[in-house]
């Protein structure tokens, strides 16, 4: 099924007040950024995706941390490859990230620059659940799409989404705030009250588990054949819902089809057959079904997602994969 985008849902979020101390000098530097970062979200799209591939060929280059941690994911990942091909993939992910940046600053401001370059698959399933009285929690992961993604959902159906609150008091007002066109609510990832009611209600939720937040949060799995802390947390969520009609799951994973210096690109919304037997009573089994699942989606560009976390941090026997 292709959907030709519609205008962007009316959402009855309620956007983040403007606090006075906003004007204090420690936020002056928030304030410069923005100001210099903003007039370019009005340039054309092939002016911002140059700006973007040059970002990331800067951050590759200047965050020596994230990079080392980048190739270190590469060679976790592939093996295979030769060191220089963990360089190349390296530097295109820094690279593909510059772009999103981009693409994420124009979901939040000019959503229309995307009318009609990208389609779906996979929405039948999704729809009927909805139609039919159930919450639909989709599954995904930290994309260099970032929020266009969600942009391109929230024309499917609308969409709750879980977050965590930026640690900075400004950058957190102004990312909310751009962000309330694009999804009906946005959830703090502590508030398990609005969660909750937003699943009985029947709404669409979207979590990403893939993320290595220790093994508090979760289990161990293999992903891409390393042992991964992986997060569980979504099992929970079916609990949470309207017991007559329980949650839904899908894995949802949006990329863009064209390479990143093509004038006009062209993007990709997937969304899986609904999980069957998810959750399960073994909650290993089900992180590892996860983690497969999210390896298959990732391996259609696997420079389109955030290589410069620390995915494998937390290992079984102690190892420090990101020791010095």
């Amino acid at each position: 099924m292709i959907f030709s985008p519609a205008s962007t849902h009316p959402t009855s979020q309620t956007r983040l007040p403007f606090s006075w101390r906003f004007l204090l000098p420690q936020y002056w530097g928030i304030w410069l950024l923005m100001a210099c970062v903003l007039p370019w979200v009005w340039l054309p799209l092939r002016v911002q995706f140059w700006l973007g591939r040059t970002l990331g060929v800067v951050l590759y280059h200047g965050i020596a941390r994230r990079r080392r941690d980048t190739l270190i994911n590469m060679a976790l990942i592939f093996p295979e490859k030769s060191a220089s091909e963990h360089a190349q993939l390296a530097k295109r992910v820094f690279i593909q990230a510059g772009v999103g940046v981009f693409e994420s600053l124009c979901a939040w401001f000019r959503p229309h620059v995307f009318d009609g370059c990208w389609d779906v698959t996979g929405a039948d399933a999704v729809l009927k659940a909805q139609h039919n009285g159930h919450a639909v929690i989709l599954l995904g992961a930290h994309y260099t799409l970032l929020d266009l993604g969600g942009l391109l959902m929230s024309h499917v159906l609308p969409i709750d989404v879980i977050y965590r609150p930026q640690n900075n008091a400004l950058l957190d007002w102004f990312i909310f705030n751009a962000r309330t066109h694009i999804y009906r609510r946005q959830i703090s990832h502590r508030d398990m009250r609005a969660l909750a009611q937003s699943l009985k209600d029947g709404r669409a939720v979207w979590y990403s588990p893939d993320q290595d937040f220790g093994l508090t949060q979760g289990v161990m799995a293999p992903f891409f054949g390393v042992p991964a802390a992986t997060i569980t947390a979504q099992r929970r969520l079916a609990r949470l819902g309207n017991k007559q009609k329980p949650p839904v799951f899908f894995m949802f994973h949006a990329y863009r089809t064209t390479a990143p210096n093509v004038p006009r690109p062209h993007y990709q919304l997937t969304l899986s057959p609904p999980l069957s037997d998810y959750p399960s009573q073994n909650e290993t089994a089900d992180a590892a079904r996860i983690n497969a699942l999210l390896e298959q989606l990732m391996l259609i560009d696997p420079t389109q997602y955030m290589w410069f976390h620390r995915r494998f941090k937390t290992q079984p026997d102690g190892t420090k994969y990101y020791a010095k």
